[in-house]
């Protein structure tokens, strides 16, 4: 066999010629597969003579068989030999073909490109740590509160913490717009769950108050058709319920189950969301390591990679965009975008997480990471007991592909963790805690609300 190969950053092409010699072993292999599932008079199955097998077989099967094998053969000797990692399936093209006497062909495919790793020891990174305070703790006290909380039928107007039941219909220049409208909704007013002013322009009216109500949605909504455009909601207010939360003591703590005084309630919940917290910072701030590791290396994204991670991308939106209960044609028809815009978003996005996956591919291989079969049988066996009551999951955990990506993905955490490590003695500090004027302003929205309630009231 003789051969010669093209390569370019991300891929690789072989032009090969086979010659007489190169036919002999692969035609008697081709032969011995062959005489396996042919019946010849007087010889049990695959115990005839080779050159008996040839008078009994198609001769254009075995031609077709001896040069498949010469050619699997050759492939990873051919990319053995160039020191080439092959990261797509080979693509084989005869360009001449004579059995047993000569073959020449090209193989192609994309190749794990090389990669300039930046200097993953010195990342100037930050890491940003949330210190938990008492307004956390409170929080939580608070939805603790809320889940053990009494709704109580009010006649009185609503007020901010209510729960109210409202029929309402959105309308864009007196036309209702698609996700506007609904009956017997009911919404906690103050839960920030619709667009800013929506709830605090129910704060005030009683059962049976119909009115309009003039809101313009915000620039960054997620809809081009309603971002930053002037609506009216027609409203009716169909009930009232006044929800009103147990005390926040020692009951209360009792209430769970597994405490005896609001102290050690607190203290579960401080050391909860420390860890918590944590976890949070640490994914970030590995999340961040990979961004500057990314922007201060080079390499190339395959095309095939690239594809296949777009159309796993597309398909995993489009599911998303169905359990929604919209198409992706009428998906781009409420963001005002055209197919080629949205699938080059796409394209950039794919193109993205292939780099940065063979950076950390790279990464793994430059701090010699490696996961052990018995720690890999352990992350399988502990995935199995939590899936055992799904036999197509457990089924799947049996796939030696499906295997190999799970060792795949704890190599490559293991390679993340060994990256933190690195840089987190020298990393930046950054504090975060709940910022002051938020709290501020959300008492300030509150307190005009509830004036305003009180002000409708005594009108009346």
């Amino acid at each position: 066999m003789k051969s010669s190969c093209e390569k370019s950053k991300t891929a690789v092409k072989f032009e090969v010629k086979f010659d007489k010699k190169d036919f002999e072993p692969a035609r008697k292999q081709a032969l011995e597969r062959l005489a396996r599932k042919t019946k010849i008079s007087g010889f049990r199955n695959g115990k005839a003579p080779a050159n008996v097998v040839e008078k009994h077989v198609d001769p254009n099967e075995l031609a077709s068989l001896t040069l498949d094998i010469m050619v699997r053969k050759s492939i990873p000797k051919l990319y053995q030999d160039a020191d080439l990692q092959p990261i797509s399936s080979p693509h084989v093209d005869i360009l001449k073909f004579v059995p047993g006497e000569m073959a020449e062909l090209t193989i192609e495919s994309d190749i794990l490109p090389e990669v300039k790793l930046g200097d993953y020891k010195n990342l100037k990174v930050d890491y940003h740590e949330h210190k938990v305070d008492a307004d956390d703790v409170n929080d939580v006290l608070n939805r603790i509160a809320d889940n053990f909380a009494e709704s109580k039928v009010t006649k009185r107007a609503a007020q901010l913490g209510d729960d109210v039941i409202i029929d309402f219909t959105g309308k864009k220049d007196g036309v209702a717009f698609d996700g506007g409208t609904a009956k017997d909704f009911t919404l906690r007013l103050g839960s920030g769950q619709f667009i800013p002013g929506f709830e605090d322009g129910i704060v005030g009216h009683e059962v049976g108050d119909k009115f309009d109500l003039d809101i313009t949605f915000p620039e960054d909504y997620g809809s081009a058709e309603l971002a930053g455009k002037p609506v009216v909601f027609e409203i009716l207010v169909k009930q009232v319920s006044e929800i009103k939360a147990p005390a926040i003591d020692d009951e209360l703590a009792q209430k769970t189950g597994a405490f005896k005084t609001l102290d050690e309630l607190k203290d579960d919940i401080r050391q909860n969301l420390t860890a918590q917290t944590k976890r949070n910072s640490d994914e970030r701030y590995k999340d961040d390591l990979i961004a500057a590791l990314v922007e201060s290396s080079e390499t190339e994204a395959p095309k095939t990679l690239v594809q296949e991670n777009l159309d796993n991308i597309k398909a995993d939106f489009k599911r998303n965009l169905t359990t929604r209960g919209l198409t992706l044609d009428e998906y781009l028809e409420k963001q005002g975008k055209a197919m080629e815009d949205w699938e080059d978003e796409l394209r950039e996005r794919a193109e993205k997480r292939v780099i940065s996956s063979i950076i950390v591919q790279k990464l793994a291989d430059e701090l010699n990471v490696f996961v052990a079969e018995d720690e890999l049988e352990r992350r399988v066996a502990e995935m199995q007991a939590v899936y055992k009551k799904s036999p197509e999951a457990s089924a799947q955990l049996a796939d030696p592909q499906v295997i190999e990506n799970i060792r795949n993905r704890m190599r490559i955490d293991a390679a993340l963790d060994k990256l933190a490590e690195l840089n987190r003695p020298n990393a930046k500090v950054v504090e975060e805690s709940p910022k002051a004027e938020k709290k501020a302003e959300k008492k300030a929205e509150k307190k005009p609300a509830k004036k305003d309630a009180k002000a409708k009231k005594a009108k009346k």
